[in-house]
């Protein structure tokens, strides 16, 4: 049994999959971006990307059982073939779409459009930027980052992204700790980039590292594993257990596999019954009560205030 699971116990809590909301598809690893804190240790040099048989078969599943919301992810989603496609088939049925954009691609010139397009398709924009100034960007994700990141954000302010369309971003600590408050930290975003470059948005989510990938390569250079991992078990918070993002989100790889989140994706976790599951397997009604697969990691997601792909839960 692994310290989550311990804490679950010792709470009087399972943690069992509800009825599902989301259907977050990571269409690959490849990114224009190769950031410190990333969890899929994403990066140009990734070539794992989803092909066109897989695209179909999600996009026909999508069709099918119809989730509230399909969310697409990466990698930078939108250096997939597939990207638009899946954007079209889920807006067709009447599907809210978000895309986990993380600005810069917007600067690459074969992606000029993106704001436009997105906006013609109404799709919710969450965008990675893990502070408000230069500095603590670049720590994070490379110099130069955050200039190319408020030139994105001026030109989705000018399609209507803050005001009549949905544009959120997110922000995760750069040293090993908790986020600190979502309200106040949000706050303080607007009144920073609003004073600084007349940019607006809706939403800061708030979302603690998790101990995986890159970040987990910082932490065992710096020697801070075992102190990271014991604020994560002392901070556990019972009462994000039933707001947890795997218990209503089903988290699809690149070759259609079946995972309870994302995180679990980059761990290998695949969902199985007697063999692996890929989507095509599943009906969201059968996932339903469905034990979840947990580690060590999940700590990160019950920690304090809690973490999820929307930010914090209490």
């Amino acid at each position: 049994m692994n310290r989550f699971e311990e804490k679950l116990r010792a709470h009087g809590r399972k943690l069992r999959r509800a009825r599902l909301q989301t259907l977050q598809l990571n269409v690959g690893r490849k990114c224009n971006q190769a950031c410190r804190h990333c969890h899929v240790d994403a990066g140009p040099w990734r070539t794992e990307m989803v092909g066109q048989a897989v695209a179909y078969r999600i996009g026909e599943w999508v069709e099918r059982h119809r989730p509230e919301i399909v969310d697409i992810t990466g990698g930078a989603p939108e250096l997939s073939e597939f990207f638009r496609y899946f954007v079209e088939t889920a807006r067709a049925v009447g599907l809210h779409v978000i895309d986990r954009c993380n600005l810069t691609i917007i600067e690459e010139p074969d992606y000029a459009d993106l704001p436009e397009y997105l906006a013609k398709h109404e799709v919710e924009i969450i965008a990675s930027l893990p502070c408000y100034t230069a500095e603590n960007v670049a720590k994070q994700r490379g110099q130069g980052v955050f200039e190319t990141s408020i030139a994105a954000l001026r030109k989705l302010n000018a399609v209507g992204y803050g005001a009549n369309l949905p544009l959120n971003l997110v922000y995760n600590p750069i040293r090993p700790k908790l986020p600190g408050s979502q309200v106040e930290l949000e706050a303080d975003y607007k009144e920073v980039l609003g004073r600084e470059f007349g940019i607006v948005f809706n939403r800061l989510f708030t979302i603690t590292n998790q101990p995986i990938a890159r970040f987990a390569e910082d932490l065992r250079r710096q020697g801070k594993t075992d102190e990271y991992m014991a604020l994560l078990a002392n901070s556990f918070n019972p009462a994000t257990v039933d707001g947890l993002m795997c218990r209503t989100t089903l988290s699809v790889g690149w070759k259609g596999e079946l995972y309870d989140c994302d995180f679990n994706q980059m761990l290998g976790m695949q969902m199985r019954n007697g063999k692996p599951l890929f989507l095509w397997d599943v009906t969201p009604k059968i996932l339903e009560e469905r034990a979840i697969q947990t580690g060590e990691h999940c700590l990160a997601c019950t920690a304090g205030c809690g973490s999820s792909c929307t930010g914090a839960l209490r």
